[in-house]
C-alpha cells in the first residue's frame, strides 16, 4: 500500500494495526523521498543482560552493614 505523509498522520494508528495484522509493508511517500514501514522479522522482546560479577558492589540488607567493624579493611590513601 502507498500513502502519503499527510494520510499516514491522519491514520496512524489504523495504518500501523493493518501493517501487524496483515504484515504487508506501506511505503510512504514525500517530497524528499520515499519511506517504508514493515513490521520487525522478529517480535521477541530483548533479554536483560545479568550484571556482571563486581567484587565492589555489597550485597545484603542495609541493617547488616551498620555494626560492620571496617577497621581490617580500610587503607587510607594520602
Amino acid at each position: 500500500m502507498k500513502v502519503t505523509a499527510t494520510k499516514l498522520r491522519a491514520e496512524l494508528y489504523r495504518i500501523l494495526d493493518e501493517i501487524l495484522e496483515t504484515g504487508q509493508p506501506v511505503e510512504v511517500t514525500r517530497q524528499k523521498g520515499t519511506l517504508v514501514i514493515k513490521r520487525a522479522t522478529s517480535s521477541r522482546r530483548r533479554k536483560r543482560k545479568k550484571p556482571s560479577s563486581n567484587p565492589n558492589v555489597m550485597v545484603g540488607h542495609p541493617d547488616d552493614f551498620i555494626h560492620f567493624d571496617w577497621s581490617g579493611a580500610w587503607k587510607p590513601t594520602l
